[in-house]
């Protein structure tokens, strides 16, 4: 499987029903509307009226659409935090993570001093096809020049993706050449993957990592499942750290697969009947009675959070990391008329147990937003003492294990957060994007030699010399990142280990970066030695 254009980036965490299961909500909506129905035509009258009025009399003229705009920003303020209304032109952009794929060149790219590189052109997509290469300058698109502009990735979606079949002119620098070449490339439907990497640890411990629960995630585990089971796969490690969740049917059909008949997944209540629901293990899964670990963090929501509350309600793993995110609400996609759409939290969700584990809103929304801070702050990423608990939001699994509600899935294997090698200057190499032009770069030059060695060769044998570690910081200079001894030696270990993952995923994508990258996983490592804990939960 190419996970190349698989998503590296933290999102906000979303847990909706799927597109058909919407319609059909929608549908109801519609034809059954709500008591409140005369309240509702007197408000749409007032904004109708106050808005006709400014049109017509105010002193100035104003642009309307961003009035209404702000007035909609008023309402979704007084909801819930993850209610959101999405104008039409980012429709697009924000969908299409969980579309499972979007249209348009097809490459993985970087933007190294304020150029756009093709860091790779992905398998099969009409950019490999036309002859794109890494390495590649993008220096015009369709006559208008990108290059030196400040550009943003915003603006590389907005002028490489479009409607299949529409094309593009490129005007492409490559090494070597002295004159730029161009091109015409008609645009495709392109994946997007979620599911990270799947691989054997050893000759039995498997990991799959899932990044979200996108259209396509349940097929994408599946296909990763069966390839390990084929490997020797005896235990699994399930990575849901940092993903922020999407489909919530997704979550249900991964989660059917790892528990018994009958077993409940997850249920949902709503003001409205219609919007509650029940769902439990209805098929024999292909992972049921094997040692399994799920691994979560302070980034794991929503979808993740059902997932792993299924598991650990129902007795059936180990959840290993960090307390989870807190979300526990369903979202329902409204389309609107003009395309934007209206993301309209319907219901709570409930693991097995009972618990909600959405956490409390507050009355200030930045303090929800800035939860994640508060939690560092107060020493929650070191020590587990410090979460507190409330008796009342006491739950019990199957086995008559003590659970909590009121806030995320508090793991069953508590791991903190390992800060004994970041530094300020690792950060900036990071924020600078240093680290990864530096890596593209001595991918470029030593192509050959790196793909000789072979995945398992690099992996085994490769160093990142010293010789490499002061070309990066010579690099990191002409990035405005200034050297620093101290934040250097500290961070000196972690420096040649990201290199040396970044270097591999530009040759052999997610399954060479990953085992180097997973070395440093403090979360991980942990769970490689749970699973006598795992096993005896199996055994149950």
């Amino acid at each position: 499987m190419n996970n190349k254009n698989s998503s590296f980036q933290i999102k906000l965490p979303v847990i909706i029903f799927s597109t058909l299961a919407a319609g059909i909500l929608i549908g109801a909506t519609m034809a059954n509307p709500s008591s409140n129905k005369d309240t509702v035509l007197e408000g749409i009258t007032r904004i109708k009226e106050i808005l006709l009025q400014v049109d017509q009399n105010y002193v100035e003229e104003v642009d309307t659409d961003k009035l209404v705009n702000s007035a909609i920003t008023g309402i979704i303020k007084e909801l819930d935090p993850h209610t959101s209304y999405i104008p039409a032109k980012d429709l697009e952009m924000v969908s299409a993570d969980l579309k499972g794929n979007f249209e348009g060149i097809g490459i993985e790219f970087n933007i190294f001093n304020d150029t756009l590189y093709v860091v790779a052109p992905l398998s099969g997509g009409p950019s490999e096809t036309a002859g794109l290469q890494s390495g590649d300058k993008i220096i015009a698109v369709d006559d208008k020049n990108i290059a030196g502009i400040g550009l943003t990735n915003r603006q590389v979606h907005e002028n490489l993706r479009g409607e299949k079949g529409s094309e593009v002119d490129l005007k492409i620098m490559r090494s070597g050449l002295k004159e730029p070449i161009e091109y015409k490339i008609i645009r495709d439907k392109i994946p997007q993957f979620s599911v990270d990497v799947s691989y054997m640890v050893d000759d039995e411990i498997g990991y799959i990592k899932v990044s979200r629960f996108s259209a396509t995630t349940y097929n994408e585990f599946m296909e990763a499942l069966n390839k390990l089971k084929e490997q020797g796969l005896q235990k699994l490690i399930l990575d849901l750290q940092d993903n922020p969740g999407g489909y919530m049917d997704k979550a249900i059909s991964m989660a059917d697969e790892f528990l018994k008949d009958n077993a409940m997944i997850v249920y949902t209540k709503g003001k409205e009947k219609r919007y509650n629901s029940e769902a439990r293990a209805i098929k024999e899964g292909k992972f049921e009675e094997s040692p399994l670990i799920v691994l979560i963090n302070e980034g794991s929501a929503s979808a993740s959070e059902i997932v792993s509350g299924a598991i650990q309600d129902n007795d059936r793993g180990l959840i290993v990391g960090r307390r989870s995110f807190g979300k526990g609400l369903v979202q329902m996609p409204v389309p609107l008329q003009d395309g934007s759409e209206l993301r309209l939290t319907i219901s709570r969700y409930y693991t097995p147990s009972g618990r909600s584990i959405q956490k409390p809103f507050g009355e200030n929304p930045n303090e929800y937003r800035d939860e994640m801070n508060y939690r560092y702050e107060h020493g929650e990423y070191f020590v587990a003492d410090s979460i507190q608990f409330e008796d009342s939001l006491k739950y019990t699994t199957s086995n008559g294990r003590i659970v909590y509600g009121g806030g995320g899935i508090m793991p069953d294997y508590f791991v903190p957060l390992d800060t004994s090698q970041t530094s300020t200057y690792l950060n900036r190499l990071f924020l600078s994007n240093t680290l990864r032009q530096y890596t593209f770069s001595y991918y470029e030059k030593n192509q050959k030699m790196l793909e000789n060695m072979g995945m398992q060769g690099f992996i085994n044998n490769f160093q990142v010399t010293e010789k490499m570690l002061l070309e990066l910081t010579s690099m990191a200079k002409t990035n405005n990142v200034e050297f620093n001894e101290e934040g250097f030696n500290k961070s000196k270990e972690l420096i040649k280990l990201y290199s040396k993952a970044y270097i591999a995923r530009n040759i052999w994508n997610n399954e060479g970066f990953y085992p180097i990258f997973n070395q440093q996983n403090e979360v991980f490592n942990e769970a490689l030695k749970l699973f006598d804990r795992a096993e005896t939960l199996a055994r149950k």
